[in-house]
């Protein structure tokens, strides 16, 4: 079974700055993608930063230039390093993965697998 376990929200003020990480566990083949995404209640979930094995990484307008993920796939980790926070960045954090299982039969299982989400407040 795969988990994603996140890690690294908190409280920050306007201007600070914090790390999320993210590392996933199980019976993992490899992991095509990587991304973070966040809500805020009563709206929908929206991506926030992902990054592909074979391609760099891209972001959300609003988090360009401030934002930066990475992936150590030693580890199956991801990290989004999050600098000049504001309010609006203030919302719960998730971790996805698009991940392939070893060899199955005749295939490689592959989906979509969720963190438990990690909230991240910015006072101002």
């Amino acid at each position: 079974q795969v988990r994603l376990v996140e890690s690294g929200g908190g409280l920050v003020q306007a201007g600070g700055s914090l790390k999320l990480s993210c590392t996933a566990s199980g019976d993992i083949f490899s992991i095509p993608r990587m991304a973070w995404y966040r809500q805020v209640p009563g709206r929908q979930r929206e991506v926030v930063a992902g990054i592909a094995i074979d391609s760099g990484p891209n972001y959300a307008d609003s988090v360009m230039g401030r934002f930066t993920i990475c992936r150590d796939d030693a580890k199956k980790s991801v990290y989004l390093q999050m600098n000049s926070l504001n309010p609006e960045d203030t919302a719960v954090y998730y971790c996805y993965a698009d991940v392939v299982l070893p060899l199955v039969g005749g295939g490689w299982p592959r989906g979509d697998h969720w963190g438990q989400g990690t909230q991240v407040t910015v006072s101002s």
